[in-house]
Formats: C-alpha cells, structure tokens, sequence
C-alpha cells in the first residue's frame, strides 16, 4: 500500500515537472515568436499608436508698401483644444474656462462631453497670447494648446478693401490676400513626434519635410498716400452723409495705383458679421454713369476727328435742343456761343452733344473702346467688372447725345482713372498695376490717343479748375491743376430719381509734367450734390498732399 502511494506521488511529481517544463519552452518559444519572428510586425504596431506624423504650419508672407512698410503680417498664436475622451474637468473650470474664451457654459459642457464619442475638439482658434496663459493657468487635463499663425492688418479699415483678408485656416479671401493667395501661402511641413497615452509630446525625431515660408508680396501701394486719402474720403462722407465714396490715386508714369480707399469700410482684424456690402472694393465692382467727366473723351474724340479745335466756335443757344423727341438742356442757362474750351469749361451738355452728332457715332465709342472702357483694366483684382459699354451700332442719336455728356454707359473709378492717366501720359495707356514697378523695367504702354490732342486736353481740363470753371474748388497752390467735376442722377426701378446724385472729380497734375491722377467718386451725398463743390475739394486735399509727400516740384510758384 505505501509502496503504491510512493509510485503515484512520484508519477504526480514528474507529470509537474513536465507541465512546468512545457509553460517555459512555450514561455521561451512565444518569447522568441515575438521578439524575432514578430519583431517587425510588433514595432510598427507600436509605432503607429504613439508616433505621430503631425503637421508643422508654414509662415504665410508679409504684404508691404512700395516703402517696404508693413502691411499684412502672420504673427504665431495657440489654437485650444480638447480631447473628451481624457479630459477632466469641474464645473468650477468649465466655468472659469468659458469666460476666458468667451464661450456660453452650456456650449463649452458638449464640447467636453466625452460621450459625443470624439478625441478632437477645437475650443477657441488663434487666441491671443495673454488668453492661452489665462487657460494654461487652469491646468485641465485634456486640454492642449497647437500653434498656428494669425493675419495681422497694422493699418486696419485704412487698406482694407485693397489688401482683403483670410479665413481662420489663412487662406486669403478677398482682395491681394486672395489674388496672390499662391504666392504668399507657405508649404506646410511635416515632423514625427511620440505622444503618450494622454496625447502629450514626449519626445521630437526630427523633421520629416520641412516647412517653406510664403513669399513676400511688395505692392504698389503707398500707405502715406493710402491714409491720406482715407482720411479725406471718411471725412466728406460723413459730412454729406453720403451712401459711399472711392477714391484713386495713379502714377501717370508708371501705371501704379499708389491708393484706393473706399467708404464704408471695415476692420480685417475684427470682421462684422454684417458685412453690408462693406466688404467689396468699389473703386473695382461697383460702376456708376460718370456723367461730366465723360465730356473730356467726347471732345477729344472731336479733336482727334480733326474737325475742331480747341477754338472752334459751337452755338449752344438757345440752351436747349430736341433729339429724338427728347430735350436736353444745360441746367436752364444759355451759354450762348462757346470755343470747344468753354464748352469743356462751362461743361455744357449742348455744346458737346452737338459736337459729337455732327461726328460718326463709331468715332467716340472707338475712342472709348481706346481708352479701357467696357473691358477690366488688368490689374488682376479680384472680382473687378468691365462696365458696360454698348456697340455703336445699336446707338439711336439721342443715345449717342447724351453719351457724349456721361449717361448710357457705366464705368469704374479705376476705369475713369484710367482713362485720364492716358491724357495725363501724353496719350499712352499704361498697363495698370497693384504691385510695385522696378523702374528699371518699366511695362510697355500703348498708343491709343495722338500726343496734339492729349497735350490740348490737358489745356482745356486746366481751364475748368481755372477762374470761371466749374472746378475751381480743385486748384492746389504751387501746382498747375487740370480736371473735371462732374455731377450725374442716379438711374432707379423708375427712371433717374432727381434727387439722387453722383458727385465726382477726375484730374491730373502739375499740368507741365503731369505725375499723379487723383479720381473722387461720391455717391448719393445729402446736403450738397455738386461735384464741383463736393469732390473737387476732396481731390485737392489728396493731390496736394500726395504731390508734396513724393517730392514733386511745383510748376506754378507766380
């Protein structure tokens, strides 16, 4: 009996002794599977749930004058976020969190729900410095902070319309930030990092692709100019309490637009929610019928003709005449007989409609095609309009009379700025431009008015800011100004509503050497709706200033 129980305890002894045996060789072989034969599997495995291949974001370029001054910039800000999954917080925190970002607590708590079933959650994009120190200061758990870079406008409502704006991803918008969005934008690059369980940093492998910053954008643009202009501009619209208003400032010789500002307009780095049209560039979309300042191209295209000159005598009397059943008059006074530049002068509607009838109606709209009108202008800005300019062939002679005087064609005021840089240049068109010109690599500008009839224009416009023209509120001492004022009714649902009005003037100087061409558009002003005495001050403030700021000699010290 005992001699059994020694047999079965010692047959119980080695069965263990196998058993352990078996647990260490399967111990050894699954130690072996794993860190030989599955070694590789294992690691990537690993790697895949704590290294990360994140994004590295690159530095959007700088948008500067044609001094080099600042004018847009990316300036690097925290973006908060959250993971609910692993995020603890107190509705003491939650609180104190949602007054930080200005987010209602009720909000904020769904945010941080984690049974919305999602590990990524932004708070608050692109937070000032000082705030992402006020959520540092907390210290919740789950809340982590991505860098990310803003867009900075120094000058504010100042370039807003000409420069546009981002989105929160720094994707350009509107305006140059959109226009050359290719070219400022940078390469985002890319970096392996290793993240723990919580979703911290804990150790950097280097860079995988660096980022490449965007290039720089030098534009056109003189912000003096540019703060000049916007100054004048939000002045005489609040005076007149008008609806809107643009103002351009071109350089003759170069083509260069050295400001355009508009009203109303709107703060890039605080955007209101209603826009109300403040956001467009309505020196570029927006078009009106430009009434008196047309007059300039209906008698250069007599000129041109070589039927008159500036001293062809023209009988406006009796102030009025009937074409096609319609009767066009110069605001109830008779001028009685005027040379070609007192026509200009006097800015008589008859004397210019009789003109341009005796003429071939195909000979002003080519010298209106000429100068740019019915088409863009080529500056590349986004969302510009070509205006409407109708074929001749479809013009009845009371169409054709009164497009001599501005009506029946809609035009820009880049366009009408346009158009007067060409008299300005000696009758070359330049190639319009919102970025700097090299000038040692000055575009190539086109012919499309004769040098005679440029430098006799320019004449004639310098009598109307003359003593006993309708511009005399332009003139800027020490310089010899030439223009136009012009004052046309705003077309409605019903036909010209007379109480609605377009006050504007376009003009050059100094006259002896012609170098900026100042365009001043008010629409619908109250109080007042001359253009000769809403416009034509405003464009002597610009001009004189800006003239003075680049250094431009005066032509006229007597």
């Amino acid at each position: 009996m005992r001699k059994k129980q020694q047999q079965l305890f010692s047959g119980r002894f080695y069965f263990l002794i196998f058993l352990l045996c078996l647990i260490f060789v399967g111990l050894i072989f699954r130690m072996l599977d794993l860190n030989v034969f599955k070694h590789t599997f294992l690691q990537r495995q690993s790697n895949s749930r704590a290294i990360r291949v994140i994004s590295i974001p690159a530095h959007r370029g700088m948008i500067i004058d044609r001094n080099n001054e600042p004018l847009a910039i990316s300036t690097p800000v925290d973006s908060v976020w959250v993971n609910p999954q692993i995020t603890h917080v107190t509705p003491e925190q939650l609180t104190k969190l949602g007054h930080i970002l200005h987010i209602p607590y009720s909000v904020l708590s769904r945010k941080v729900d984690k049974h919305n079933g999602r590990w990524f959650v932004y708070l608050r994009r692109r937070i000032d410095p000082a705030v992402a120190n006020k959520v540092r200061a907390l210290k919740v758990s789950g809340i982590f902070f991505q860098r990310e870079y803003r867009r900075f406008y120094p000058e504010a409502e100042v370039d807003a319309h000409v420069l546009g704006f981002t989105n929160i991803d720094d994707v350009g918008q509107e305006g140059l930030e959109l226009a050359y969005n290719s070219w400022l934008k940078g390469v985002p690059g890319k970096k392996k990092v290793l993240k723990d369980r919580m979703g911290h940093v804990i150790a950097d492998f280097g860079d995988i692709k660096k980022p490449q910053p965007g290039h720089n954008l030098q534009v056109s643009i003189d912000d003096r100019i540019q703060y000049l202009a916007y100054r004048e501009l939000k002045r005489i619209f609040e005076k007149y309490h008008a609806e809107s208003g643009s103002i351009v400032v071109l350089d003759v010789k170069t083509g260069e637009i050295l400001a355009m500002v508009n009203q109303p307009s709107f703060n890039p780095n605080n955007r209101p929610a209603d826009t109300d049209g403040r956001y467009r560039n309505r020196a570029v979309t927006d078009v009106f019928e430009p009434g008196s300042t047309m007059k300039a191209f209906s008698i250069a295209s007599a000129l041109e003709s070589g039927k008159y000159t500036p001293l062809t005598k023209v009988d406006t009397n009796p102030g009025w005449m009937v074409v096609d059943g319609n009767t066009i008059n110069d605001e109830h006074i008779n001028h009685g007989v005027l040379t070609v530049t007192g026509v200009l002068q006097k800015s008589s509607n008859i004397g210019v409609a009789k003109m341009t009838l005796s003429l071939p109606a195909e000979h002003l709209w080519l010298v209106l095609h000429k100068m740019g009108f019915g088409e863009i202008t080529g500056g590349g800005f986004p969302g510009e309009v070509p205006g409407i300019l109708v074929n001749h062939r479809v013009w009845r002679p009371f169409v054709l009379a009164t497009l001599a005087f501005g009506y029946g064609l809609s035009v820009t005021p880049l366009q009408l700025a346009g158009a007067y840089a060409v008299i300005a240049n000696n009758g070359i068109k330049m190639p319009l431009s919102f970025l700097k010109v090299v000038q040692n690599n000055l575009p190539q500008g086109e012919r499309v008015m004769k040098v005679r009839v440029a430098r006799q224009m320019a004449v004639m416009l310098e009598s109307v800011v003359a003593n006993g023209g309708t511009g005399t509120r332009a003139q800027v001492p020490g310089y010899r100004v030439a223009g136009k004022t012009g004052t046309a009714y705003i077309a409605g649902k019903h036909g010209y509503n007379k109480k609605n009005h377009i006050a504007s003037f376009v003009g050059m100087a100094p006259v002896s050497n012609p170098r900026l061409v100042v365009a001043v558009i008010v629409r619908n002003p109250h109080g007042q709706h001359f253009g000769g005495l809403v416009a034509a001050p405003a464009f002597a403030h610009v001009m004189g200033g800006a003239l003075r700021l680049m250094g431009v000699a005066p032509d006229n010290l007597s």
